[in-house]
């Protein structure tokens, strides 16, 4: 079986992420690695999934997970290199399965070259790739996303002498796509892959890629123009690839991500629906479809060429942004009683030890996945009932080991 032509693929078929480190070794370094999951990946087809998504790959410091990327064209070298992730696609595609991978093109890690010219040469080349303000006052409407564990979305540069902006931690630099420049290396980013054969990305973080005052910098109407743009790119010269965008939104919001319905979708092919989670969880604690049925009321009719990205868990938190407080609290109530398995506004707990391991609950919340609009998300070891492990930090709970 080879992968076939086929344009709307993605709106048949099952996904299933997965964090390389973390699946096969296959050498015995103690880390999973691109090698080990071609290994498995008979496995992979025996289980009935389409498409692969892969967590980010890419040379980092891993302060973050690896979405601090210090080099977006080079494998992490603790994965194998850009041999194995050729043979990896191609082994794939020869089984019928698709393969995307991340993409954080927000910001970069404060190890990356351009940074680093940045912060050294204010007059350089690379002197604009980042947004610099004398002053750490601007964009006061945008939210702190990490609360607690960031004070502030500038931080000081003894370097430059100049404060940067980052809207997630502090050693992850927004990229400034107001510089033409930025935008052109970015996509020169997306041909890199898209030649050695990748099916498409998820698009980490895409809401924010621009900042104007007086608005959340958030979903602003020049990121849906530069979508438009890389888009565009896609269908010229990638047919049949994807764009997953990570907008957590309201579904009336997030439709924009999709572009111009009229064209049948000009931006990003998919999108997850991220308030439709944890009502899932609601609805069949409480026993009611309705958590399921109101949401399901609001969500807006897509483009043709549009699909939803839909889950039950992935690999951060369980997250609450999308629940009122009462619901939140009731949420925590139900399946986070200990408060070392709540993270920011969210659960940092896996599937199974959610539902207490009860096979019949995790057999129907599959189902409920399965059957309800949209493409269905798995996350790797929820087939098998994986448990978690909250004596890590942060989101690593969740990023636990295959077994």
């Amino acid at each position: 079986m080879f992968v076939s032509e086929d344009p709307l693929w993605y709106k048949r078929a099952v996904f299933y992420e997965v964090l390389v480190r973390g699946f096969k070794d296959s050498n015995g370094d103690g880390t999973g690695d691109l090698r080990g999951l071609i290994e498995k990946l008979g496995y992979l087809e025996w289980l009935g999934v389409d498409c692969l998504w892969l967590l980010p790959l890419y040379e980092s410091p891993l302060r973050d997970g690896g979405y601090d990327i210090s080099d977006y064209m080079k494998i992490l070298p603790d994965f194998g290199d850009l041999g194995d992730f050729v043979q990896l696609i191609e082994a794939a595609h020869e089984r019928g399965l698709r393969i995307i991978t991340d993409l954080v093109m927000n910001h970069t890690s404060d190890r990356h070259p351009w940074f680093q010219a940045s912060r050294h040469d204010p007059e350089g080349p690379y002197g604009d790739f980042y947004v610099w303000s004398d002053q750490p006052t601007g964009y006061p409407d945008a939210p702190i996303i990490f609360i607690g564990a960031e004070e502030s979305n500038w931080t000081y540069d003894p370097v430059r002498k100049q404060y940067y902006w980052h809207r997630f931690f502090h050693h992850q630099p927004d990229l400034n796509y107001d510089n033409p420049a930025v935008q052109d290396a970015m996509l020169e980013v997306l041909r890199f892959w898209l030649d050695l054969g990748i099916d498409g990305f998820r698009l980490d973080a895409v809401p924010y890629l621009f900042e104007r005052e007086g608005t959340a910098c958030s979903g602003l109407p020049e990121t849906h123009a530069y979508l438009k743009k890389v888009r565009s790119e896609i269908d010229r010269l990638y047919p049949d690839r994807v764009l997953l965008a990570e907008a957590n939104g309201w579904p009336e919001d997030v439709v924009e991500y999709f572009g111009d319905p009229t064209t049948g979708g000009d931006e990003c092919h998919m999108a997850f629906h991220f308030p439709l989670m944890p009502r899932i969880y609601m609805a069949v604690k409480k026993e009611t479809r309705e958590p399921i049925s109101e949401i399901m009321s609001r969500t807006p009719k897509l483009p043709e060429m549009a699909q939803w990205g839909i889950f039950l868990r992935n690999h951060d938190e369980l997250t609450l942004e999308t629940v009122t407080e009462e619901e939140r609290d009731y949420m925590h109530k139900e399946y986070a009683k200990d408060p070392r398995m709540r993270a920011y506004l969210g659960i940092r707990r896996r599937l199974a030890p959610l539902l207490d391991n009860n096979r019949d609950l995790i057999e129907l919340f599959t189902a409920l996945l399965l059957s309800l609009p949209g493409s269905p998300v798995m996350y790797y070891g929820d087939e098998i009932g994986m448990g978690d492990n909250i004596w890590l930090e942060d989101r690593d709970s969740v990023r636990t080991p295959m077994q």
